[in-house]
C-alpha cells in the first residue's frame, strides 16, 4: 500500500505545481509584475496599483494628439468595455496611460475619452508624470517601447492591450489595433475572475 501511496503523492504534487504555474488557466501566461505606481486620472484624482488590487484590468498606452493608431485603439477599448458590460462582467477596470503627459492634462484626457463614449466609472485615463518616467515604466513593466523624439509632437509606442490579474501581474497581451480578439480577451477575463 505504501508503494502505491508514494507515486500518487508525487503525481498530486506535480499537479499542484503545474496548476500553480498555469496562471489560473490562461494559456501562455506572462506573469510580469507591475511595480507600484500612483498617477492622476481624468478627474485629477490619484489612482494607484493598490487601488486596482482585487480587480482584473485591461491597460493600454495612448496620447490625445495621436494622428494614427490611438483613435482606433481607443475605439476598440470602448468596444471591449461595452462588450464586457453586455456580458454582465463586474469588478473590471480599464486603464489608459498617457504617453505624452506634458500635453495630456487630466482635462485633455477626459475630453479625449468622452469622444469615444468612455464609461469613466471604470475606465481611468492616467497622466501626471514625466515623459522619461512613462517611457521607463512602459519598458520595465509592460516590455513595450514608448519614445517621444525631440522636437516632434507624435510619440512612438506599441499598440497592445494588456490583461492584468487581481494581484497586478500582466497575464497576457493582445493586439489593440486590427482584428482585436474581443472574444478571447473576455474568455480570459472570465478565467481570471473564477480564481
Amino acid at each position: 500500500m505504501k508503494k502505491l501511496q508514494q507515486p500518487l503523492a508525487a503525481i498530486f504534487m506535480v499537479c499542484l505545481l503545474l496548476s500553480g504555474c498555469s496562471s489560473k488557466g490562461v494559456p501562455d501566461a506572462k506573469n510580469w509584475d507591475i511595480e507600484n505606481f500612483t498617477f492622476n486620472d481624468q478627474e485629477g484624482k490619484p489612482l494607484s496599483k493598490g487601488d486596482l488590487k482585487g480587480h482584473v484590468w485591461v491597460a493600454d498606452f495612448i496620447f490625445t494628439n495621436c494622428e494614427t493608431v490611438c483613435p482606433p485603439m481607443t475605439a476598440n477599448m470602448a468596444k471591449l468595455q461595452k462588450q464586457v458590460k453586455d456580458e454582465g462582467i463586474k469588478d473590471i477596470e480599464f486603464v489608459s496611460f498617457s504617453i505624452d503627459p506634458e500635453v495630456d492634462t487630466p482635462e485633455a484626457m477626459k475630453e479625449y475619452g468622452a469622444k469615444f463614449n468612455a464609461d469613466f466609472s471604470n475606465w481611468h485615463f492616467l497622466t501626471g508624470y514625466g515623459q522619461k518616467e512613462i517611457e521607463q515604466f512602459a519598458m520595465d513593466n509592460f516590455k513595450t517601447i514608448v519614445q517621444k523624439p525631440k522636437n516632434e509632437d507624435q510619440v512612438i509606442h506599441g499598440t497592445d492591450f494588456y490583461l492584468i490579474d487581481e494581484e497586478g501581474k500582466i497575464i497576457q497581451y493582445y493586439t489593440g489595433l486590427n482584428k482585436i480578439p474581443i472574444e478571447e480577451i473576455i474568455k480570459h477575463i472570465k478565467i481570471l475572475q473564477k480564481y
